[in-house]
């Protein structure tokens, strides 16, 4: 084993690199996508919403996890998905073709969702309850900084030379590939502290759970396919100012994520997300009608900032979940929160053609049911109470 600094080789560490590897390659393949599609595949909305709904379905089949579990341990599987994650970023630009280009969407996907699955599952089970809010909030701002660095180079290349797309994409995912190795050979493989459940789960339960993670799918798509996609289609924004938006979202990231993961800690997961909730109807609501670039583009950066929010439903599960049950319900939220991911990008993409507004108020309309839920979490979740319902009546 290489000689390396005994703080690289702990179970944190190895969480903060496969998130920041995981940045690198994804960061890239996000923030160029748009441009690359349109500039030299010649896509309209339908071809994006095709791609990004090909793009959600191993999302959608991540509860296959389990299966997958009963021959590689966690970590190593965590780390495996993360060299596909590189490959498919690295051959994204080979060809401007959109049978190739929905071929290394999948594979990058593949690779995506399964690592998210597990860096999830690995850290609500190597993190306390009580460490969790700040130790995720400081992964988030170390995968954003990540970004930040990365989009940063991009910047300064664009401004300087012509976009070369291919080039962009093989460093990036090659990038992330050599970080995999990296994991595999130099840090310890770690014995699992609590035996997994490897069958599908579906508890009861956790129903409240299940649905904020279906919801939360369904808005994140309409961000993610649809906002970038709003200023470069009708606002006409050029690569490097999506570079310098997407540079300037991880800088925010960077320096509140952690402030978030404390702020969660202390008001609790139902009032964060209540929080959250609410600015995304206002924010929602105001992309379908916007006719300024400047607001667009602040609509923007605060959408992307409330993103952070989202680690309250995942320390809302950690506090009401059996720990045997974390990996196997892992999988299960990823499935749940892509069923709509699958079918929304393709259907949303029909609409924007006839009208753009309508897909945000529909983003609007699902944030409101959102929060409704949201006013269900109990102060104190655990095991017993995983609502104010199951509280009150305790």
């Amino acid at each position: 084993m290489p000689n390396i600094s005994p703080h690289l080789r702990d179970r944190k560490s190895l969480l903060f690199l496969l998130a920041i590897g995981n940045a690198i390659a994804f960061s890239t393949w996000q923030v160029l996508l748009n441009n690359y599609v349109v500039e030299r595949a010649a896509f309209t909305g339908e071809e994006i919403g095709t791609l990004q709904s090909l793009r959600e379905i191993p999302g959608f089949l991540a509860f296959t996890a389990v299966w997958v579990l009963l021959f590689v341990r966690q970590q190593n599987f965590a780390i495996l998905s993360l060299i596909t994650l590189g490959i498919g970023t690295a051959i994204t630009a080979f060809f401007p073709q959109a049978l190739w280009l929905y071929f290394a969407t999948v594979l990058m996907s593949i690779g995506f969702h399964y690592l998210e699955t597990m860096h999830n599952s690995l850290s609500l089970q190597w993190l306390s309850k009580a460490e969790a809010p700040h130790v995720m909030g400081q992964i988030l701002s170390a995968r954003s900084f990540a970004s930040l660095v990365i989009l940063g180079c991009l910047y300064l290349y664009f401004i300087f030379f012509e976009a070369n797309y291919g080039l962009i994409y093989l460093i990036a995912g090659g990038t992330c590939v050599a970080i995999g190795i990296f994991c595999w050979i130099s840090i310890p493989h770690f014995e699992d502290s609590v035996i997994q459940k490897k069958g599908l789960i579906l508890r009861k339960k956790y129903w409240l759970y299940y649905a904020l993670t279906f919801l939360s799918g369904a808005r994140r798509q309409i961000f993610v396919v649809f906002a970038g996609f709003l200023l470069v289609e009708k606002f006409h924004f050029p690569i490097e100012n999506v570079v310098l938006l997407t540079l300037v979202n991880a800088a925010l990231t960077t320096w509140l994520a952690p402030k978030i993961g404390k702020l969660i800690s202390i008001i609790g997961e139902r009032r964060a997300l209540s929080l959250e909730y609410i600015g995304l109807i206002i924010i929602f609501t105001s992309y379908a009608f916007v006719s300024s670039v400047t607001i667009a583009v602040m609509l923007y950066l605060l959408d992307h900032l409330f993103f952070a929010m989202a680690i309250a439903v995942k320390t809302y599960f950690q506090k009401i979940a059996d720990p045997m049950d974390i990996a196997a319900t892992s999988g299960i939220s990823f499935t749940i929160n892509h069923i709509a991911a699958v079918v929304l990008p393709v259907l949303l993409g029909l609409l924007w053609v006839v009208n753009h507004s309508a897909v945000f108020l529909i983003g609007a309309g699902i944030a409101c049911s959102s929060l409704a839920l949201a006013q269900l979490i109990p102060d104190h979740p655990m095991p017993g109470m995983e609502t104010r319902t199951l509280a009150n009546q305790s």
